[in-house]
């Protein structure tokens, strides 16, 4: 079986405040983006785990879908081994939730491969223990994410017909490294009420990570206002990482970026 991971972007995020857990409450809305990676799964003799594409930092045993495959297995000890082919497209530490779409997805896989019938809210219950961003990918409509970002509210969110532009520059900011630069503080606008209108979201809809990652990276923040200058209705960072994303209402300009600059544009 194939499926197409997906990643996703963020309409802004409030980090409201700091738990006794080490996590933080945020706020943010969620959207999928047509960016995939591709990840094939069938049984096997014996669990191989394999991957092209981007490369994949860290040690094989703490991939995300092999930790869904032992999550699994504590419940279904039964399960048959599997070949597992990861082609990654969507890059690591970009606030893209690549990592954490391959493992909700890899659940879903093996939910239709091996038959086991759950229904997506125990899904997202799975996924919820793999990472924050995890369950979004389930249903993997437009959400508002709150808690540590694992509460998830449908949204009545329409970007269908919108130019997407991604930019991410050869820059990774670590998880750690950018909730570490974030006072959290009550938002000054409600999300949902900016959501409902695109006009006001330049003015409005706020990433709480951009006022202390901008000032260590310039470099990060000159890409946003050249979005905006060229044509953007709404520009941000997603999630926090380094990926820039422009929104534009028609096809944008062409224009050159560094080559190692990773640049994805696409219709949403």
């Amino acid at each position: 079986m194939i499926c197409f991971p997906n990643a996703k972007i963020n309409l802004g995020l409030h980090i409201t405040s700091k738990r006794n857990d080490g996590y933080h409450e945020i706020e943010t809305c969620m959207v999928p983006i047509p960016l995939f990676d591709i990840l094939e799964m069938m049984e096997s003799k014996k669990t191989v785990f394999e991957t092209s594409g981007l490369s994949i930092p860290g040690e094989e045993k703490d991939n995300l879908i092999l930790k869904a495959l032992k999550l699994l297995r504590k419940d279904f000890n039964d399960l048959p081994n599997v070949h597992i082919h990861l082609h990654k497209n969507i890059p690591m530490g970009a606030g893209l939730g690549g990592g954490s779409a391959d493992a909700a997805f890899a659940l879903t896989l093996m939910n239709r491969l091996f038959e086991l019938h759950l229904e997506d809210w125990l899904l997202e219950d799975y996924a919820a223990q793999l990472g924050s961003d995890c369950p979004f990918f389930i249903e993997n409509t437009p959400k508002i994410a709150t808690g540590r970002g694992e509460i998830l509210e449908t949204v009545d969110v329409d970007l269908k017909g919108n130019h997407l532009l991604l930019i991410k520059p050869n820059i990774h900011i670590g998880t750690k490294e950018a909730y570490a630069g974030v006072k959290p503080q009550a938002a000054k606008f409600p999300l949902k009420e900016i959501l409902k209108d695109k006009s006001s979201w330049k003015e409005k809809l706020v990433n709480d990570f951009e006022s202390s990652i901008f000032p260590q990276y310039p470099e990060i923040a000159k890409i946003k206002a050249e979005l905006y200058e060229m044509g953007a209705y709404y520009a941000a960072m997603s999630g926090s990482g380094s990926t820039l994303f422009g929104l534009f209402k028609e096809i944008p300009p062409k224009s050159t970026w560094p080559t190692e600059y990773f640049v994805f544009e696409g219709l949403v």
